[in-house]
């Protein structure tokens, strides 16, 4: 995979395709596109052979290398298991350690936010993000 994913269209869309090529992936709709010469998007959901859904969207500068806002959820049927957003919550010192990355979870999932060490703007989250999806088991 490549070192430097954020660089380029062509890299990003590279380090998607290896990452989801992997066998607990049975199958995939995402896409990475240009709207941009710059920016690009990458949006869709990824079937894990364990029962999860994950639907993914990331915001891509490939000028700056950086992820401009994101939103990771996963699913197992209609049941949320967790989310990932960027929005900023400054007003809860819970999350201060991670700004503003943080982590829905049950219970009360909307409003139960913990700290997501894990997420960055500076490099690829969706392998972090697809790995804890794969840690969930089967039903």
């Amino acid at each position: 995979m490549s070192e430097h994913p954020l660089t380029s269209l062509a890299e990003y869309s590279r380090f998607v395709a290896e990452l989801l090529s992997r066998p607990s992936v049975s199958r995939s709709t995402v896409a990475v596109w240009s709207d941009s010469p710059y920016t690009g998007i990458a949006e869709g959901e990824v079937f894990l052979s364990n029962g999860v859904r994950l639907r993914i969207r990331e915001e891509l500068d490939f000028d700056a290398r950086l992820i401009t806002a994101y939103g990771y959820e996963a699913y197992r049927g209609e049941d949320r298991l967790f989310w990932y957003d960027d929005f900023p919550h400054p007003n809860d010192p819970a999350l201060a350690s991670t700004f503003p990355h943080h982590k829905h979870v049950p219970p009360d999932i909307r409003h139960h936010r913990i700290p997501a060490p894990a997420m960055s703007f500076t490099r690829p989250n969706l392998s972090a993000v697809l790995e804890e999806a794969e840690a969930l088991g089967a039903e």
